[in-house]
């Protein structure tokens, strides 16, 4: 089956842990990636900014019902959730939405949400991702993915800064694959068909 979204989830340490991963991902990279890093609701572009100094691939923070395209990086706004939705049964297409529900998780955005909609959509066409962070924020969202078919990979919590988030998904059982950090761009690029 091919893959058709990639969702990655980050917090404490997410910058530097989304450095190494981006940074492995190649130009012509032929899926589309949608990640949740947790911070604050004031932060501005700045984010945005550094992870595109790491990566070949375009950057973006996506407007609600934006389409889904293969070979971006969509990054959740501040203070917005990040949904993943097919707009109507007239348009086949899946795209973004964005909404200020209440936090999950006490996040806002939150990983679970991106997961579970992602889910929804792709089904056995996503694959999750789970990085450092200091909560259990996308446990959730992974069990949606594996139990909608899609693949699930968790940081090695040796290699995360902070190692509550992926150990919390190893502990529920929602890992298909426990990488180190540096080996999840390879593994990516390689179960994509690249």
């Amino acid at each position: 089956m091919t893959i058709q979204l990639i969702a990655i989830g980050a917090s404490l340490g997410g910058l530097q842990a989304l450095e190494v991963l981006l940074a492995g991902l190649p130009r012509n990279f032929p899926v589309a990636v949608a990640i949740v890093q947790h911070r604050y609701k004031s932060s501005d572009k700045k984010l945005r900014v550094a992870l595109q100094q790491y990566s070949a691939l375009v950057v973006v923070e996506p407007q609600d019902k934006e389409e889904i395209l293969p070979g971006y990086i969509y990054l959740a706004p501040a203070d917005y959730h990040l949904m993943v939705e097919v707009i109507s049964d007239t348009v086949s297409y899946p795209s973004f939405s964005l909404c200020v529900d209440a936090p999950v998780t006490y996040t806002r955005p939150s990983i679970d949400v991106l997961f579970e909609t992602a889910a929804d959509t792709y089904a056995e066409k996503l694959i999750g991702v789970l990085l450092t962070g200091a909560n259990h924020d996308g446990t959730q969202g992974m069990k949606k993915i594996k139990a909608r078919g899609g693949k699930t990979v968790v940081q090695e919590p040796a290699t995360a800064i902070c190692a509550t988030m992926p150990k919390a998904a190893i502990a529920a059982g929602v890992a298909d694959k426990v990488l180190p950090l540096a080996d999840i761009a390879p593994y990516l690029v390689k179960i994509c068909h690249f």
